[in-house]
């Protein structure tokens, strides 16, 4: 597959926030189940150029989020669209955005948060090389959940 990523427009990140619907526990990663989260996504002074859409041919399959840490490190966030997930398509997904990510901001190291229960997600950045660094607890979505923080070092930069 070819992924093109952009700069996220007005219409993605409203696409993204209002209509992607995840199911059962995963619904945890609906943009409107935190408005934290929501507003950062879809007001465009918050949003900034940090958040890309991920298109495949004309269709928008997901997105990248970018925060930089520091010089040598960026942080990532990012989704696939509800109905492209648990098809085996997020390891060749995820690989594509580490590339883009490598290319763009040629980092040493780049870190990225995930929820412990989604082990799918967890497994697939294993695959890609990521290593656990630590757990923590975070206030999202109402609640309190327990997160992974992983990360990965970068060999080839290129």
């Amino acid at each position: 597959m070819t992924y093109k990523f952009e700069v996220m427009t007005q219409e993605q990140a409203e696409d993204i926030s209002y209509n992607w619907h995840y199911e059962g526990e995963y619904s945890f990663y609906d943009m409107e189940a935190d408005e934290e989260d929501l507003q950062e996504f879809v007001d465009p002074e918050l949003r900034g150029d940090s958040k890309f859409a991920v298109m495949e041919n004309s269709d928008l399959i997901g997105f990248f989020s970018v925060t930089k840490v520091n010089d040598l490190t960026y942080d990532i966030g990012l989704g696939m669209r509800p109905d492209l997930t648990n098809k085996g398509k997020g390891l060749e997904f995820s690989n594509a955005g580490l590339a883009f990510i490598k290319k763009k901001y040629n980092p040493s190291k780049i870190t990225l948060s995930v929820a412990t229960f989604n082990q799918r997600a967890i497994n697939v950045y294993r695959k890609l090389g990521f290593k656990e660094v630590n757990t923590f607890m975070q206030d999202t979505n109402g609640s309190t959940f327990e997160f992974m923080k992983m990360e990965y070092e970068c060999v080839n930069n290129l």
